[in-house]
């Protein structure tokens, strides 16, 4: 695990993990899934938006001024075409919590759009938290967790049926990133993520999405995550071979976040099909 911010957050991940543990065993929220209708497909077409909600940045401070907002962002962001809507679950940095997860849920599955959990995932039960809320995919971050645990958080994500984007960092994530591949290839679809925000400083260097592009699995669709803001950003990631965009401050601070997210859409898809053309 990386030191700093990512130790941070999985220390305290794990203390919320306890104190979610002692109020509700793991036996008793799987019996919480049994019945639960399956999630919305995760639907791709060749380059897509994973828009996400997120009410403060730890690097950019306040983004939203209150979690009323969010049913407004989550129907904003489904009708402008995002494939899915990533929610911030984590409150100590990010002003996240469970409760927004089930809200956008609610609001998503009837449209046929999944909602992912975003957080710093130490454990399977916090997999199953997110399902009971309604997700349909989760994040896990290769550099956060040892290889048992992705084994076993890759193991619980299949077996409900759940999505997985596994966000690098680095050349080095990069490399884990390839090797859990054919373990994963059996579950639910699989997404690779490149983060270019970097961690010691948390500010976000775009260039890293272009420089390590070429490194990427090309058997799964890649996602950039990160320093992905307007059209011409879009176009370049597209370019770099990019599927999908994972795009949070931008959309969030916008006055109109569905005209951005088509813009970007737009801008991505137009990119990918010229460079296909050519190809």
């Amino acid at each position: 695990m990386s030191g700093g911010f990512l130790a941070e957050m999985a220390a305290t991940s794990s203390a919320r993990l306890r104190v979610a543990r002692q109020r509700l065993p793991e036996a008793a929220l799987e019996r919480r899934l049994h019945g639960l209708p399956p999630p919305p497909p995760l639907r791709l077409s060749g380059f897509d938006l994973l828009a996400e909600l997120k009410l403060r940045s730890p690097a950019a401070g306040p983004l939203a001024a209150s979690a009323g907002l969010l049913r407004e962002r989550v129907m904003a962001y489904a009708q402008a075409g995002a494939a899915a809507v990533s929610v911030l679950t984590e409150p100590t940095r990010f002003d996240g919590a469970l409760e927004h997860l089930s809200e956008a849920a609610a609001i998503l599955t009837p449209l046929g759009v999944p909602a992912l959990r975003k957080d710093f995932l130490v454990d399977p039960y916090q997999v199953l938290e997110a399902r009971a809320a309604g997700a349909g995919g989760v994040l896990l971050i290769v550099r956060m967790l040892s290889g048992t645990q992705l084994e076993a958080l890759l193991s619980c994500a299949r077996a409900h049926g759940l999505f997985v984007l596994l966000e690098a960092f680095d050349a080095t994530d990069i490399e884990r990133l390839h090797a859990l591949l054919p373990a994963a290839a059996a579950g639910a679809p699989l997404l690779a993520g490149l983060n270019c925000r970097d961690l010691s400083s948390l500010e976000v260097v775009p260039q890293r999405l272009l420089e390590l592009a070429p490194l990427l699995p090309k058997s799964v669709p890649c996602v950039a995550e990160s320093g992905v803001a307007s059209a011409a950003d879009a176009r370049r990631v597209a370019e770099a071979g990019y599927q999908m965009i994972l795009v949070g401050s931008a959309l969030m601070r916008g006055s109109h976040p569905a005209a951005l997210a088509r813009t970007l859409l737009e801008a991505g898809r137009s990119a990918r099909g010229a460079s296909q053309k050519c190809g």
